[in-house]
């Protein structure tokens, strides 16, 4: 076990190497390995939340705007997102756990015909053109039967999200020799573990295997027979050690212990809201561990049963999560609504300061 090891050290850890000096925008989603997606804006989309702690001069929507310059691919991986290309192509050809029916095949082989002709196509041109009518969704309501197709073939690699426009994915056809299949599944697997390892670290050891069971269930299904064995390595290989008789893993060459993690400028007066799925505060195990306080994303809990809000965003001040936010915004104002797990806020005259100067962050971040 690293010299000083405690849970003080692991959440300082936690913290500093996941919100690391600003740089550039593929170079941040390269050291994160992923960055999760969400439709919802309140006041800006997850993902963009998560990169403007980590991305200089970053804005709501830039992601969406260079995308199609950058070396960066949508896809399903423990959940959707986005991440280097190269990480992207590792996972397929995926074979889906659900087999599609003939005529589904068909109808497939039509839309990708159509595709290439076309180049890039919107959902809408799919519609208009095959007419698949409505199917129903998750949430139980109705939704076009060639928005679900087109996400079945982009889950089965045989489509790219090209662009999107104001927020709708657009597609064009996958090039099937850009994604080799690769004859040394464990490989892959573990180059996977590692990427999840490295944007989640500290993780205990239930969290650990929730997201091997999640790469195994989406990322790459052709392989999910190997997810014992793919978690057994990863327990074997990884860096680890027992506290208070959690068994805790995180990259190879790192030491949670060392000084260079407790004196990180994220442990400054510096206040920041946190994305819902920001790395910080994803795994919930952890953070009710590292806070004491259990965090729970409220969007689709009925209003009557909220606590925090619909759209809390969880406030870390001075390498603690103290409280959150919910943040609103209009063409005239931007409102910050606070809560605080202790009742009140902070009397330290600093937190005022540091709050009202993540507002403004936040208002330029919104280009307002």
């Amino acid at each position: 076990m690293p010299s000083r090891l405690s849970l003080d050290a692991l959440r300082r850890y936690a913290v500093t190497r996941s919100l690391f000096k600003p740089t550039t925008l593929m170079r941040a989603i390269e050291r994160l390995g992923f960055v999760q997606m969400d439709p919802i804006r309140a006041p800006a989309r997850a993902q963009d939340l998560t990169l403007r702690h980590r991305v200089r001069d970053y804005r709501a929507g830039d992601l969406e705007a260079r995308y199609p310059r950058l070396g960066l691919e949508e896809d399903f991986f423990v959940n959707y997102g986005i991440l280097p290309r190269a990480a992207q192509r590792s996972m397929h050809p995926r074979v889906a756990r659900r087999e599609w029916s003939a005529a589904r095949w068909r109808q497939a082989e039509a839309v990708l015909a159509f595709v290439r002709e076309r180049g890039v196509v919107h959902p809408r041109e799919v519609d208009a053109e095959f007419a698949h009518g409505t199917t129903r969704n998750w949430f139980g309501g109705n939704s076009r039967a060639s928005t679900e197709l087109l996400d079945g073939m982009h889950y089965r690699g045989l489509l790219r999200v090209a662009r999107r426009d104001s927020g709708i994915r657009t597609y064009a056809v996958q090039d099937a020799h850009a994604r080799p299949a690769s004859d040394d599944a464990d490989a892959v697997l573990d180059a996977l573990v590692d990427t999840v390892v490295a944007k989640y670290a500290p993780l205990p050891a239930a969290s650990l295997g929730r997201l091997v069971s999640m790469i195994a269930a989406s990322a790459t299904p052709q392989w999910r027979a190997q997810r014992n064995a793919m978690l057994k390595r990863a327990r074997e290989r990884l860096p680890k050690a027992e506290l208070d008789g959690t068994l805790w893993f995180w990259p190879d060459g790192d030491n949670p212990a060392a000084r260079r993690f407790a004196k990180d400028d994220v442990l400054d007066d510096a206040l920041r809201l946190l994305a819902p799925f920001d790395p910080v505060v994803w795994d919930r195990e952890r953070f009710e561990r590292f806070w004491g306080w259990a965090y729970r994303f409220e969007a689709y809990t009925p209003a009557a049963k909220r606590v925090r809000g619909y759209y809390a965003l969880p406030m870390l001040w001075r390498g603690h999560v103290i409280g959150w936010a919910n943040v609103a915004s209009t063409a005239t104002e931007l409102t910050v609504q606070t809560g605080f797990i202790n009742g009140g806020a902070p009397r330290d005259p600093a937190f005022r300061a540091a709050l009202g100067a993540e507002r403004a962050r936040m208002a330029a971040f919104l280009k307002r």
